[in-house]
């Protein structure tokens, strides 16, 4: 009966041992998690600050990189509108250019029709002048005349009527024919202007030549338009003061007389007093030619009894013929 609560009691004690060192046991090692646990979270935090560190440090560069880049874009914007702006302008000064081309060929293409209008009417002209004067006919040498005008003057003098009735009523016709007076003249070394009274025009080149030049002329044409002094209607002012002031032994001087009238004074007198200032030299040519141009606005008048115009047409016709100049006579105030 004893040795069997000897072996019950020595089981029971050692399984109580176990089971007391394996709580033990539990709690050591539970103990030993909950001392390491506040070191692996320090450790976890320091890394994560590092982390963060370096992530605002990359944020910081790439916000840089992001301005340089922002400034980069704008000056690349900026040039692409430069660009645009430019090819927008050579697009224009393109178009422009085609169209001054096209012009030009529309041009080139009239100057030659107009040439060859030109030269077939030149045949013609030449084919009726062999039948009218035999072909052995051949023009002089010194025969220098454009349509029966001599034209080899190297000095040109306008002497316009500036009236009231050449300015209202054959102005237009007048600048035509000024125009086309100055046409046959190519290129002179003089040109002057003076109304019949002898006032110029341009009174700063008063007793001077005006050079002559293509702005020149085009100041003529435009200063002529509108210019309107006082004139008494009578051409021998204007044709005495012109040759007493710009006759010189070594220039070719023409005058060119524009009026359609000739009110007072005596035509024999006139005629006298040119005669006297524009002597002849030793080979009879005069010292300036006379040339004029008549103009019909006193014959057109309802009652037809004016002799202004007649008188001034007869005026001119003789100082024409004695001082190597033409007269022409127009039928008509219309230009």
């Amino acid at each position: 009966m004893r040795r069997r609560r000897r072996a019950v009691e020595a089981f029971s004690i050692s399984f109580l041992d176990v089971i007391c060192c394996a709580f033990g046991a539990i709690i050591l090692v539970f103990v030993l998690s909950k001392t390491a646990e506040p070191r692996v979270l320090e450790e976890i935090r320091a890394d994560l600050k590092g982390v963060v560190a370096d992530l605002s440090k990359q944020i910081f560069e790439i916000r840089g990189d992001t301005q340089l880049l922002n400034r980069q874009l704008n000056s690349r914007r900026e040039q692409v509108s430069d660009i645009k702006q430019r090819l927008a302008r050579l697009l224009g000064d393109l178009e422009t250019i085609r169209g001054e081309f096209a012009s030009a060929q529309s041009d080139l293409e009239a100057q030659r029709a107009i040439s060859g209008r030109l030269q077939s009417a030149k045949q013609e002209v030449s084919a009726e002048m062999r039948r009218l004067l035999g072909e052995d006919y051949r023009r002089p040498p010194t025969d220098t005349t454009v349509g029966g005008i001599p034209v080899d003057s190297e000095y040109i003098i306008f002497i316009i009527d500036t009236s009231g009735s050449m300015f209202n009523y054959a102005w237009e016709l007048m600048l035509r024919k000024v125009e086309e007076t100055l046409s046959i003249y190519p290129q002179v070394k003089g040109i002057q202007v003076m109304n019949d009274m002898g006032e110029y025009m341009f009174s700063q080149y008063a007793g001077k030549w005006i050079v002559d030049t293509p702005a020149r002329r085009k100041a003529i044409r435009r200063r002529l338009a509108a210019w309107n002094p006082f004139s008494n209607s009578s051409p021998v002012e204007g044709i005495t003061r012109a040759i007493r002031t710009y006759y010189a032994p070594d220039k070719k001087i023409s005058l060119y007389v524009f009026g359609d009238e000739f009110s007072t004074g005596s035509i024999e007198e006139v005629v006298r007093t040119v005669d006297r200032i524009n002597r002849e030299d030793a080979k009879g040519n005069r010292l300036v030619r006379i040339h004029g141009v008549g103009f019909p606005v006193q014959l057109t008048r309802p009652d037809g009894l004016d002799t202004t115009g007649v008188r001034f047409a007869a005026l001119m016709r003789l100082l024409s013929e004695r001082n190597g100049g033409t007269f022409v006579g127009l039928n008509t105030v219309n230009p």
